[in-house]
């Protein structure tokens, strides 16, 4: 049998062990001499296999410890929701809000700058030359780790004298904010896409070799059809699931 469908099989029979629960989030694989002996490859064989497995993210190798089986607890997103009110009829952040909802713990460092836009977010914003924009830089986390990354984008003189302009959180949401000054999103466009991370974003997210990432940007508008914000996000995939939820009734 090629040594390729060797290492294929042993981290196929290690990849079955971990999504059935036998090597649960945090647990250590076996070690290299003992995989070795288990399965009758060569060590090089388990390497291979086990180098495949933290391609895809199963698992990351920590230093003395060896390898383990990383945590796959993945945040559910519905963006269908983001401009509803929430359930509990209180105004809340659509992030916080979904996070809460799983007794997890959001937080997230924010940064405020008026720009030059690139020439995407211009085009999306349907701002003209020299036009600035306003954008919210947010590193978001959950329980303490850095999960995505947001980039909402609002035409500067449309928000400069408003709370977006302040780098403090906004408890009800920019989106309320933007309610409030008279132009209410309603309706959205969303673009979602896969890539592999620029380093910037591997070092930000503190992403594990081989991470892609999926990019979901949404357009909303007001009901003059005028954009008034571009969100940029950046989703570790092993860490989101996007769920949309449609009425065809």
């Amino acid at each position: 049998m090629a040594r390729s469908a060797l290492y294929q099989q042993v981290a196929s029979e290690l990849r079955r062990a971990i999504y059935s629960g036998d090597y649960g989030p945090g647990a250590q694989l076996p070690t290299e001499e003992e995989l070795r002996q288990r399965h009758g490859v060569s060590r090089n064989t388990v390497r291979l296999a086990v180098a495949e497995l933290v391609n895809e993210g199963l698992v990351t190798r920590a230093p003395r410890r060896g390898t383990i089986v990383r945590e796959r607890r993945a945040l559910l997103m519905h963006p269908q929701r983001e401009l509803e009110t929430q359930p509990t009829g209180e105004p809340r952040e659509a992030f916080a809000f979904a996070v809460s909802q799983e007794g997890r713990e959001p937080s997230q460092d924010i940064e405020v700058v008026t720009i030059l836009p690139t020439e995407d977010i211009a085009s999306r914003l349907e701002l003209g030359d020299g036009d600035l924009a306003l954008v919210r830089r947010r590193l978001r986390y959950v329980d303490g780790q850095p999960y995505n990354t947001n980039d909402s984008y609002y035409p500067a003189h449309l928000v400069r004298d408003s709370e977006i302009a302040r780098p403090g959180d906004i408890t009800r949401g920019a989106n309320r904010v933007l309610e409030e000054l008279g132009h209410a999103q309603v309706r959205v466009v969303d673009d979602i896409w896969a890539r592999m991370p620029n380093q910037t974003e591997v070092d930000r997210l503190q992403l594990e070799l081989g991470t892609p990432v999926v990019v979901y940007v949404r357009v909303g508008y007001d009901r003059d059809d005028t954009p008034v914000r571009v969100a940029v996000s950046v989703l570790p995939a092993d860490k989101h699931l996007i769920r949309y939820e449609l009425d065809i009734r």
